[in-house]
């Protein structure tokens, strides 16, 4: 396998711009491992392979458990994570699959348990790393 286009080299403003939403995300008061189950539930969802190895290894060296990551493909059937993560990787589910939109109740309660800054950001963040899936594998990044 090899890697097609550089992104970042063939235009630098549009990458610039998408490091720019990362960065915000990075910024906001989302805890690391709401991030990392957004990052990796995506990625798993899009089949970015790049993404996957990249933010399982960034989750553990945050103090993910191999069990928690090893088990977020069927997190519905365990009792691993929280309402509040359950919440969350349902509203992950259903915006990177958005051709299905999502559900009046999925979003209802991600609302119910957090608050209206944190579920936007969680939106936001959803929303960002779908588009860096979409540049991982629509240029064929490799993992290390």
């Amino acid at each position: 396998m090899k890697t097609r286009i550089n992104i970042e080299k063939a235009e630098p403003a549009g990458y610039r711009a998408i490091l720019g939403l990362e960065k915000y995300i990075e910024s906001t008061p989302l805890t690391r491992i709401h991030k990392d189950l957004i990052k990796i539930r995506s990625s798993q969802i899009n089949g970015c392979a790049f993404c996957i190895d990249m933010h399982t290894k960034d989750a553990r060296k945050a103090g993910e458990t191999e069990q928690r990551i090893y088990a977020l493909n069927a997190w519905r059937d365990t009792p691993f994570f929280s309402e509040e993560e359950q919440a969350i990787l349902a509203l992950t589910e259903e915006v990177t699959l958005i051709s299905n939109h999502v559900k009046d109740e999925t979003y209802e309660q991600a609302a119910k348990v957090l608050d209206e800054t944190y579920l936007a950001q969680v939106i936001l963040a959803i929303i960002t790393i779908n588009a860096w899936n979409r540049i991982g594998i629509s240029t064929k990044l490799i993992p290390a």
